[in-house]
């Protein structure tokens, strides 16, 4: 087995982590980190920190030098970091020595890390938003057709009382809206550009750090935190919280799903399910079984990275190398989930009729209603025993709940064990849902 699925030949298709799986390669670590450095040459130079002609030069070549990661791989085991490494291929393939001494100008490997970081990030985030924005309208039509469409509601995995299918797409669907909504914020607060030298002090980065700073993100298109924030990984958890949220409610769907799409429920009919190497019968919840797989997967690694963002005095190897080694696998795990979640909504179907089935049964989703119908006539603790007894005749003689309550009460309302009748808000809660996400 490879060392991560999401490199894996084997177990790509399985987890496909799409356009972001490209972000997160020693490849683009390298481009994003280059483009730093070009950006940074280029801001020093408008400054009159180095010679402008200089600066030109290290922009232009940082977008046209290629470096072969597997090349800096000695140096950055022997320094802890790639930047060393990096910084002295570059000035060597600038093939211009008196322009190269000024690449690198008093920044710190850590700013140009953490800031090559953000830029990914920027990306990535890009990425997942507009597959969530493709999920959460596929979600939203769904729920607007089934917005009536009667079905068993479970709590503690037991039937409890009629809901809607499209209100449980909702259920679902609200929550990563939330998130999509709340994502311009965390972006801001979050994508921010690093720039304050060995220490945290830009004690080498001339007479305006600030302004250098500032300058620098802007020409990034990143946010200026006005300060430094080597030691203060807040940034990096609000962006892992965000993606955590997302995974943790496409986790809550895929194991709703197995459990939908199961032998003795069936109320889903999966798209595209897996067979068994030795029973034919087999339709397997591959796709949602592989979400909450990926829940499991981000719940332990956010805590690593929590326990890495405690560093010691102003700068911290070990928790560093921690954060490298959780963070790209919480980004992929969101972009596996989201497309796997798109694919799953997308090609799965509920059986209405296997859905309604269940209310033909003994009727243990009407017993609520039947409860507050018998209390308009006798107290409400009476009310709730009369009903128990009433259930547990009707599992004893194998007959509806609704035939053997009509014969001990004749009077009960109407409708009374129409699922249509008894489903309160969902309707209104899965048309709310959906309009709220068409216009996205």
């Amino acid at each position: 087995m490879a060392a991560s699925v999401f490199s894996s030949s084997l177990y790509a298709q399985l987890f496909p982590t799409g356009e972001v799986g490209r972000l997160w390669s020693d490849s683009a670590e390298v481009r994003a980190m280059l483009l730093v450095e070009g950006a940074l040459a280029k801001v020093q130079g408008a400054q009159g920190m180095i010679p402008d002609l200089s600066a030109a030069f290290i922009h232009r070549s940082s977008l046209e030098v290629q470096i072969d990661p597997a090349g800096l791989a000695d140096a950055t085991g022997r320094n802890g970091v790639s930047v060393p490494a990096l910084v002295a291929e570059f000035r060597k393939a600038m093939e211009a020595p008196e322009h190269a001494q000024f690449a690198h100008w008093g920044a710190t490997s850590q700013d140009i890390i953490d800031t090559a970081l953000m830029l990914r990030m920027r990306q990535t985030l890009a990425v997942q938003r507009d597959t969530l924005v493709t999920l959460l309208k596929t979600l939203g039509a769904q729920a607007s057709t089934h917005a009536a469409t009667p079905m068993v509601a479970r709590t503690y995995g037991q039937h409890a009382t009629p809901t809607s299918w499209g209100s449980v797409l909702a259920q679902w669907g609200h929550p990563l809206a939330d998130a999509l909504d709340d994502l311009s914020r965390v972006q801001e607060a979050s994508l921010w550009v690093s720039l304050s030298g060995a220490s945290g002090t830009a004690s080498a980065l001339g007479p305006k750090p600030d302004a250098t700073r500032a300058a620098l993100a802007d020409a990034l298109n990143l946010n200026d935190p006005g300060r430094s924030w080597h030691t203060d990984r807040g940034p990096v958890l609000r962006i892992a919280d965000w993606m955590g949220r997302v995974v943790a409610t496409l986790a809550g769907m895929g194991d709703s799903a197995v459990a939908l799409a199961a032998t003795d429920c069936q109320d889903l009919t999966l798209g595209a399910a897996g067979s068994s190497s030795t029973m034919p019968q087999k339709h397997n919840p591959v796709g949602p079984s592989a979400l909450v797989a990926l829940g499991h997967q981000v719940a332990g690694l956010r805590a690593s990275l929590q326990a890495a963002a405690a560093h010691q005095h102003q700068r911290d190897g070990a928790a560093w190398f921690t954060e490298w080694m959780v963070l790209p696998q919480i980004a992929l795990s969101c972009a596996a989930a989201i497309n796997l979640a798109h694919v799953m909504v997308r090609d799965w179907s509920p059986d209405v009729d296997a859905m309604a089935a269940k209310f033909d049964g003994l009727g243990g989703a009407h017993a609520e209603a039947l409860s507050f119908a018998l209390a308009a006539k006798m107290p409400r603790p009476e009310a709730q025993e009369a009903t128990k007894v009433l259930i547990a005749e009707a599992m004893a003689q194998r007959q509806s709940l609704a035939d053997i309550a009509r014969a001990a009460h004749p009077d009960l309302p109407r409708d009374l064990f129409d699922p249509a009748s008894q489903m309160g808000t969902a309707p209104a809660h899965a048309r709310a849902f959906a309009q709220r996400v068409a216009a996205l």
